[in-house]
């Protein structure tokens, strides 16, 4: 287990009635984050990163075995939330939605089984609902150890968040969320949604090539357009380096409005943005 962010308080010293627990499961691996609710201090954050993509029965296995030894995640919490982390999903615009057709709405970009146990978030700044098929023993998991608890998908969190902080730009932006093996983009224009995909990349030339592809497709011109950067990245990275390369306007998203950050780390923007 690496531990990406120091540790505020010893364990024995914390408080436990303000705790909130997020953990973040994807078959790459699963991470976690312990948050004080009253003084958003991270008073704990992990991850495991596997080292090729597993099943949903290996993650589980993995999980119930960090929660065995990790005394961390063994303390009484106000809060627990689950985010799953897929390519398992679709957005649907509210005014098209009906929650009797979720099968309908995902059955063209993946492939569904008669036991897949299909949900939705309400994204909430934008008349836009994101249909997933979440890991279901996971989230039996969590039930079991904690009760009541509640889970999203990570692109809803992304989504909403990037939603409040772009929500009065009216010129062409992507921003995107970098992660080891993938990327989420969003675009935008004139205070608006126009596009989010999540891409899987290897190489730096494949993720600028995604990015500008993207571009390419809704008409931002490399000259004009902003992409602004986020997650696993900083300046020194060869991701951040190509994408300079070839777009005009790029920068990092200022780490201090990133919620719930005790550092001038971006990673894990989805944990610290996840309450």
């Amino acid at each position: 287990m690496e531990i990406g962010l120091k540790i505020i308080q010893a364990i024995n010293n914390i408080s436990t009635e303000n705790l909130t627990l997020s953990v973040q499961v994807s078959l790459n691996g699963f991470s976690f984050i312990l948050v004080d609710s009253i003084s958003n201090e991270i008073i704990s954050l992990g991850c495991e990163n596997f080292k090729t993509k597993v099943t949903p029965d290996f993650l589980l296995a993995k999980l119930v075995d960090e929660f065995e030894t990790n005394e961390k995640l063994n303390l009484k919490f106000k809060k627990v939330k689950l985010i799953h982390c897929n390519n398992m999903l679709t957005l649907v615009p509210s005014a098209l939605f009906s929650e009797g057709n979720l099968a309908d709405y995902l059955k063209y970009n993946t492939k569904l089984y008669k036991s897949d146990f299909i949900t939705y978030d309400v994204i909430k700044n934008e008349d836009i609902i994101l249909v997933y098929i979440p890991y279901a023993n996971v989230n039996n998991f969590i039930f079991d150890k904690f009760g009541s608890f509640e889970y999203n998908h990570s692109s809803t969190i992304f989504i909403d968040k990037i939603s409040q902080l772009r929500k009065n730009s009216i010129n062409p932006e992507l921003i995107v969320n970098v992660n080891k093996t993938y990327f989420d983009l969003i675009a935008f224009n004139r205070n608006k949604i126009i596009l989010y995909n999540r891409f899987n990349y290897e190489t730096k030339e494949d993720f600028i090539y995604y990015i500008l592809f993207t571009a390419e497709q809704i008409n931002f011109n490399p000259e004009n357009f902003k992409c602004i950067l986020t997650g696993d990245i900083d300046l020194e990275d060869d991701l951040y380096k190509i994408t300079y390369k070839f777009i005009r306007f790029i920068e990092l998203l200022p780490s201090n409005i990133i919620n719930q950050s005790s550092t001038k780390s971006r990673n894990h923007f989805i944990l610290k943005n996840s309450f």
